[in-house]
């Protein structure tokens, strides 16, 4: 392998794996407040087609990704009327979500099956963009790249500094003891959830906008269940999201382009490849089970005089 062929898989890396990172840091900030939301394949697909949708009819790609994080937060609100005013089972209300999303998505993109719409296009960074090796890797990427580059610092930063990244980390630890201390806790998990609904809506939104440029049924391809295994792997911490993102962007990049290549090894095979990791990386983060970050009342609902 060539050096020009391994930095374009590097960087091809990278822009693979940023969809799957904004689902990841959404689902942990969801799960971070006490909401288990199983919907993220659902809720990524509708936030690629809202996308993808405006981009088509307002030429704004900005306007777009604006409205594919809306979306998103919209189809996570569904979610928080089921569990949060209406106590309902979260595992069952997430994986209607995942249902809900792909039969919309289905639905109202049909029509638009193969139509391109504007998007982000790579543009090099100045200075940072000449770096060797890093530069093509890192920094000639699109502005969605650039943005998912600030937000696990910025996430981490606010779990542990700030008195909201708190509050919600308490409604998802011990609800009883947030509100001992006179915090709501059903306002904390909402917005923990809808602002976890944004990230995976702009998730949804970069495949449309930045990595395919056009709308075809089925487009997250999976991704969404990755980024629930991710969470386990990455124990609920957002830099550790950024890791697995990559390393799930990698093998996609990589058994793309074994595809492209003409390989002897079977498509379905190669197809296998991200799936078997998540299987492994289940598997890794299972027999690690004590030193996991899990929330300690995720998935359990809040009753109202808690």
């Amino acid at each position: 392998m060539t050096p020009e062929i391994f930095l374009s898989l590097l960087a091809a890396t990278v822009q693979s794996g940023t969809p799957i990172l904004y689902a990841t840091l959404g689902e942990i900030l969801t799960e971070k407040g006490g909401i288990l939301n199983l919907g993220v394949e659902g809720i990524m697909l509708v936030g690629a087609l809202a996308a993808f949708l405006t981009a088509l009819h307002t030429g704004s790609p900005t306007l777009a990704f604006a409205a594919g994080g809306l979306a998103g937060a919209l189809l996570a609100a569904v979610h928080g009327v089921i569990c949060i005013w209406f106590l309902g089972n979260q595992i069952v209300s997430g994986l209607a979500l995942t249902i809900l999303g792909a039969g919309l998505s289905g639905f109202f993109g049909t029509p638009y099956i193969g139509r391109t719409a504007p998007g982000f296009d790579k543009f090099s960074l100045p200075l940072l963009g000449d770096i060797p090796v890093l530069g093509p890797v890192f920094f000639q990427q699109d502005t969605l790249v650039y943005v998912s580059f600030l937000l696990p610092p910025f996430m981490w930063a606010f779990f542990r500094y700030t008195r909201w990244g708190l509050a919600v980390t308490a409604s998802g630890e011990c609800p009883a003891a947030g509100r001992a201390a006179g915090l709501n806790m059903a306002a904390y998990r909402w917005g923990s959830l809808l602002g976890g609904g944004v990230l995976v809506g702009f998730g949804g939104a970069y495949l449309s906008l930045a990595y395919t440029h056009l709308w075809t049924n089925g487009l997250t391809s999976g991704r969404g269940w990755i980024a629930v295994a991710l969470v386990i792997f990455a124990f609920w911490r957002p830099q550790r999201a950024v890791i697995g993102a990559y390393l799930f962007g990698g093998v996609m990049a990589f058994q793309l382009r074994l595809q492209a290549m003409g390989t002897a090894v079977p498509s379905s095979i190669l197809l296998m490849l991200p799936y078997v990791l998540t299987v492994a990386a289940l598997a890794f983060s299972s027999r690690r089970s004590r030193r996991t970050a899990a929330p300690a009342a995720l998935g359990i609902n809040v009753e109202p005089s808690e």
